[in-house]
């Protein structure tokens, strides 16, 4: 699907609310306000409540169900990751309070209390996921009979957890890390397309567009 700018810088979700797997263009934090959602992205699985952290890098992709309660975000714009995907800052309230004041403010608080936090969700289907970011190639077949796993079962369960099948997902994978060199370093496409285990340009191009609705070279002219 095309890629989405983050929203406003603060987001409301009624309960039970579940947001399709979608992608983001720029880097950005979804700091929980209150209530809670479960994430299912790029970078794992995630369960969050009040003052937890959502990283999410450039180009990643991610699908979220809201809880019960519903949940209020404060959505900050980084040009700096945190090198992780998930966090929590140690004083909520005064992260709020320097938004409310001024957004430059806010995120200076907000790296300031902003620590990282391990995973709270860790089964097969995130090692899964894990091994297919690797860049690693990966038979499928092998990966579950050294789990115990039946293949159909892997995709079916890896399905369930994260919204899309795990060759769809190493696909995406994939496309995302090509385009993230692109806009970052304007490489040669031809050679980003090899570099992150496309057959040829036209392959990653035809990825791209299903993908994110634009081309290689389009996305190069940002940088």
């Amino acid at each position: 699907m095309p890629l989405v700018l983050p929203g406003q810088e603060v987001s409301l979700s009624e309960p039970g609310r579940r947001f399709e797997r979608h992608h983001h263009f720029g880097s950005y934090a979804a700091l929980v306000v209150r209530g809670e959602c479960c994430e299912f992205g790029d970078s794992g699985r995630f369960e969050a409540g009040p003052g937890n952290v959502l990283v999410h890098d450039s180009f990643e992709g991610h699908a979220a169900l809201i809880g019960p309660r519903g949940a209020a975000f404060l959505n900050i714009q980084i040009e700096r990751s945190p090198k992780c995907a998930f966090g929590r800052v140690a004083d909520l309230d005064a992260v709020v309070r320097a938004f409310e004041k001024d957004p430059v403010e806010g995120r200076s608080m907000f790296y300031l209390h902003f620590r990282p936090r391990p995973p709270r969700i860790a089964d097969w289907p995130d090692l899964l996921a894990a091994d297919l970011a690797s860049g690693r190639a990966i038979r499928l077949d092998q990966w579950a009979d050294s789990r115990g796993i039946h293949p159909s079962s892997l995709s079916r369960g890896f399905r369930l957890c994260y919204g899309i099948t795990p060759k769809r997902y190493r696909l995406e994978r994939m496309t995302s890390r090509a385009a993230r060199r692109l806009v970052a370093a304007g490489d040669n496409i031809a050679g980003v397309a090899l570099e992150c285990g496309f057959a040829d340009q036209a392959h990653l191009t035809r990825s791209m567009v299903g993908l994110f609705g634009t081309t290689p070279s389009k996305l190069r002219r940002l940088s």
